[in-house]
């Protein structure tokens, strides 16, 4: 077997691929770490959006119940029968 010795500037062009590499190798474990983050945000939001849009409904049940079928205008406080 016979063994041959890289060049200086082979040696580094290897090296400075490798450093490369390990950066993206990083950048991608960041960007992954990220992206999990945002979607346990997300699972957040929908866990609140289904509590606002549950109490949207028993507010508007209660309120139907009280005053009949109708609009209400929140700018003046005033329900409006149909």
């Amino acid at each position: 077997m016979e063994t041959k010795v890289l060049t200086q500037e082979e040696l580094q062009q290897l090296k400075s691929i490798q450093e490369k590499r390990a950066k993206f190798v990083e950048q991608f474990g960041i960007l992954e770490m990220r992206v999990q983050e945002i979607n346990i945000q997300k699972e957040l939001l929908k866990e609140e959006l289904k509590a606002l849009q549950q109490e949207e409904t028993k507010t508007g049940e209660a309120l139907q119940q009280k005053y009949g079928n109708g609009s209400i205008d929140l700018s003046k406080g005033e329900f409006i029968s149909q």
